[in-house]
């Protein structure tokens, strides 16, 4: 997200000063390594919580629609970016990978035919495939029907056109686009506090954790700040004690995949194919057997098994979710915990599954796996949102992303997870319009070039936002 960011702000305005810091060695080591997610494009091609079922039967894929078009503008600035050779070409982060959805059981069947029926009618659905033959579905994913036995009905749909996408290669890109054109960036630099000055700007407090480093404590001026620190975002935005986090609290959720690197398996396999959530599990916890393409080697990934940590980030503390609790979102935090009983209940059971119980998950997708030929590897943390309630004291749990300002637009920060950085670009322009409206004329044409399917009106509505009325401010430090 700041490196999206950041190459927005360069690409609109390459005279402001901007400057990215980095609590790590390098950038992408968390939430954006190729191994902390799944790398899937989310166009909601495959992802069955995009479309849920109303009370009245009917599909509802306004979700799916918006996401989907947002995919295309992150699809459109990055070749932007590629055509005007500021990044190396999208094969060496993006594959064609077709995204397909499975599910079994007549219920199931039933609702994923109702669901493509309702999805081609839109033209960004038009070529999605759908079929109940499972000679057909074992043409397209073979591993889905080898040696599958029964006659329990099966059906799946197919997207040819989806994608892999190695988001820690891309992060990797932007930020050498935005070093190579006048952007500080500073590694092994962690923020430890924030403090608005009079005049609206804030003074940061930065600390060099390099071991050699000559001066230890640094202070930056900004007019304006970022803060896209994965699920460190909420105890950065609770230490600048905005109003506007009040209420905010995190839920974070630690995961396991299972990856194989078998030439004779992954030859066999090229699609990301997603299923059906169990009952009471969060949408980042959809089981799916992935294509992934990192850094030019094929394998095949398969979870994620969710799990709990109480730590904000994979190199985080243990005591990150005791140090967020505050006066203003211990009611919110209980609220949620109350409502959410089948969540806790499901985290338990993951919890405490067995090596050989989460294998059989696997058994349902491939019944040909073989332990022997995969291995388990830790995925990313995430922090999912708890808010509170409106007209309420109570909370709510959102597993979306959210977009969190301050009434003066001079600081802003990104919580959540799912769609996450599929659909960065569209969070950092409503992140534009919302901290900046008075640059935003001024930059519409710009942006139109550089994303040709651009409706600036429209591109906000799927984001939750909180934030009020802007001051204007011209930044000359991000």
């Amino acid at each position: 997200m700041s490196a999206t960011l950041g190459a927005l702000l360069r690409q609109l305005e390459p005279t402001w000063k901007i400057a990215l810091f980095e609590r790590l060695d390098d950038v992408a080591l968390e939430s954006s390594n190729p191994w902390n997610n799944a790398g899937t494009g989310h166009a909601a091609l495959c992802e069955l919580n995009y479309t849920p079922q109303m009370p009245d039967g009917s599909i509802n894929i306004s979700k799916a629609v918006k996401i989907n078009e947002q995919f295309q503008l992150s699809r459109e600035f990055w070749n932007h970016l590629i055509e005007s050779d500021l990044m190396p070409h999208q094969d060496e982060f993006l594959s064609a990978t077709p995204h397909m959805t499975f599910v079994h059981g007549r219920e199931n069947v039933d609702y994923l035919r109702r669901r493509w029926e309702a999805l081609t009618q839109d033209p960004n659905f038009a070529d999605l495939e759908f079929s109940q033959d499972p000679e057909v579905i074992g043409q397209w994913a073979p591993l889905l029907t080898l040696d599958r036995h029964g006659d329990e009905p099966i059906a799946a749909t197919r997207a040819v056109d989806g994608t892999d996408v190695n988001f820690g290669r891309l992060t990797k890109n932007l930020t050498n686009y935005l070093a190579a054109h006048d952007v500080e960036l500073h590694l092994q630099h962690e923020v430890t506090r924030l403090k608005q000055n009079r005049d609206g700007s804030w003074r940061i407090n930065v600390a060099n954790k390099h071991w050699n480093a000559p001066v230890v404590k640094r202070t930056v001026q900004a007019k304006f700040v970022f803060v896209g620190a994965g699920g460190g975002a909420l105890p950065l935005l609770q230490k600048a004690g905005i109003p506007e986090i009040k209420g905010y609290g995190g839920f974070p959720i630690s995961g396991v995949f299972m990856r194989t690197t078998n030439p004779d398996i992954v030859a066999q396999h090229n699609a990301k194919v997603y299923g059906k959530a169990s009952v009471g599990s969060p949408p980042m916890s959809v089981p799916h057997l992935d294509t992934r393409v990192v850094d030019g080697q094929t394998s095949l990934l398969f979870g994620p098994y969710a799990g709990f940590s109480t730590k904000f980030l994979k190199t985080g503390s243990y005591i990150d979710l005791i140090k967020s609790i505050r006066p203003g979102n211990i009611l919110t935090m209980l609220s949620v915990a109350k409502d959410n009983w089948d969540l806790t209940r499901y985290l338990m059971q993951e919890v405490t599954k067995t090596d050989l119980s989460k294998f059989r998950s696997l058994k349902e997708f491939m019944p040909t796996a073989n332990p022997a030929d995969w291995e388990f590897i830790t995925a990313g943390q995430r922090v999912q949102v708890m808010k509170t309630k409106p007209g309420s004291r109570g909370g709510v749990l959102e597993f979306g992303t959210e977009l969190v300002a301050a009434k003066d637009g001079s600081i802003a920060g990104l919580l959540g997870a799912s769609p996450g950085a599929s659909t960065a670009v569209a969070a950092m322009i409503t992140l534009l319009e919302t901290c900046f409206p008075e640059h935003v004329d001024n930059w519409k044409p710009q942006l139109k070039v550089m994303m040709p399917s651009l409706s600036v009106p429209d591109v906000t509505d799927e984001l939750d936002l909180v934030s009020s009325e802007q001051l204007p401010h011209t930044p000359e430090a991000f």
